[in-house]
């Protein structure tokens, strides 16, 4: 089993460590592209002239508040590593709580859980990689280019096997879904609800940043009782027998089975 993340905007800096080995990263056939990526980024971040530093704040989608970004993108080579899951802070990985999970758990996470970035392509949790700031829809000097192109171009041939012996639970928001699409008969994307009661009529809303959380807790409850589906109905039924309302959507032929996720307290 496969369980797909987006990563999160922000990201808590490694305090000290060793810098990224990218041989030591998950799927290392991917190591010259994320070299690649690395090396545009760097560049583009370490430029000094006020007119060089607003292009790349323009190319990075930044605001000039963020300028702290670029400095930290700069020194992306020597800047210490630390877990992906201590990198990654935002509202599912706050709900999720990686290391607060026993061991049992915490290897079950590291094996199952991959996430997607502008920077790496794809990781586990468990690989050492530094903060950084790069979103999956911007644009970088050549080679490199749109990196939604670049990682659908370098991501299939080292992701379908590793999505072909399970089913694929995708929690990834659009933009990161349009690096890799995994098999769609062994796969199922997750939708969050949020059902409430209007003039004594239950009514349904798409949530948004409880969307994350739902997801995060969602994923922690897999983990904790390592949970072992080998198709997608098995999903569902250990999200069901975890406590969770799961309700599928049709959806045509060659399309990913959608799972509503049912929540009543947000």
């Amino acid at each position: 089993m496969l369980i797909l993340l987006p990563p999160s905007e922000g990201k808590t800096p490694a305090p000290s460590g060793d810098p990224v080995n990218h041989d030591e990263l998950w799927l290392p056939r991917l190591a010259t592209a994320r070299k690649r990526v690395q090396t545009r980024l760097v560049a583009l971040s370490r430029r000094t002239s006020a007119r060089a530093v607003a292009e790349s704040l323009q190319v990075l989608g930044l605001t000039d508040g963020l300028k702290p970004e670029l400095a930290r993108n700069a020194t992306l080579q020597h800047a210490p590593a630390a877990r992906a899951s201590l990198v990654y802070t935002g509202v599912l990985y706050e709900a999720l709580e990686p290391e607060t999970l026993d061991g049992a758990a915490r290897d079950w996470l590291d094996r199952t859980a991959v996430v997607f970035s502008g920077l790496w392509g794809v990781v586990r949790l468990a690989d050492r990689i530094p903060a950084y700031r790069l979103s999956v829809g911007v644009t970088l000097p050549p080679p490199v280019g749109g990196l939604t192109a670049y990682w659908k171009k370098h991501l299939k041939p080292a992701l379908d096997p590793a999505a072909a012996d399970g089913p694929v639970l995708d929690l990834r928001s659009g933009a990161y879904a349009a690096m890799w699409a995994p098999p769609a008969r062994t796969s199922a994307t997750v939708r969050v609800l949020h059902e409430r009661l209007v003039g004594g009529s239950p009514q349904r809303s798409v949530v948004s940043h409880f969307n994350k959380a739902t997801k995060g807790r969602m994923i922690r409850a897999l983990a904790t009782a390592a949970a072992e589906p080998c198709s997608v109905d098995e999903v569902v039924t250990a999200l069901k027998d975890l406590g969770h309302q799961v309700e599928e959507v049709p959806m045509p032929a060659g399309k990913p089975r959608q799972l509503d996720v049912i929540v009543r307290d947000l």
